[in-house]
């Protein structure tokens, strides 16, 4: 089995997460669990239609899935696997930035000693 492309998943993390709509979606499936795109027009200021097209964009981020309930309604849960690999993605980078950033430090560092 091929390994999941860590950069291509977090890139549609983050992208599903630029939006405040999408972010305030995913806040209020974490705070009141799994809902329906009508349940969640209830608490939000935000059409059905909206957070219909919000959630389909979720979904194919990975960040909720859609599971089917009684008299056709879906309701949509997180997922928290994609936020996961978008946070190894960062831990990764800052731990790349982090040598490099420590090494001009100690340069500039040594140079203001050396200048006094």
């Amino acid at each position: 089995m091929q390994q999941p492309d860590i950069e291509a998943i977090a890139e549609q993390v983050f992208a599903a997460l630029a939006d405040p709509s999408r972010r305030a979606i995913l806040a209020a499936l974490a705070s009141g669990g799994p809902a329906t795109a009508t349940d969640l027009a209830g608490r939000l200021p935000i059409t059905r239609q909206a957070i219909a097209k919000h959630l389909a964009l979720l979904a194919e981020a990975g960040l909720v899935t859609a599971e089917p309930g009684e008299r056709r309604r879906v309701r949509y849960r997180l997922r928290s696997a994609p936020m996961q690999v978008a946070q190894q993605f960062l831990a990764a980078l800052a731990r790349d930035w982090d040598s490099p950033l420590d090494a001009l430090k100690d340069h500039l560092d040594g140079q203001a000693r050396g200048s006094t």
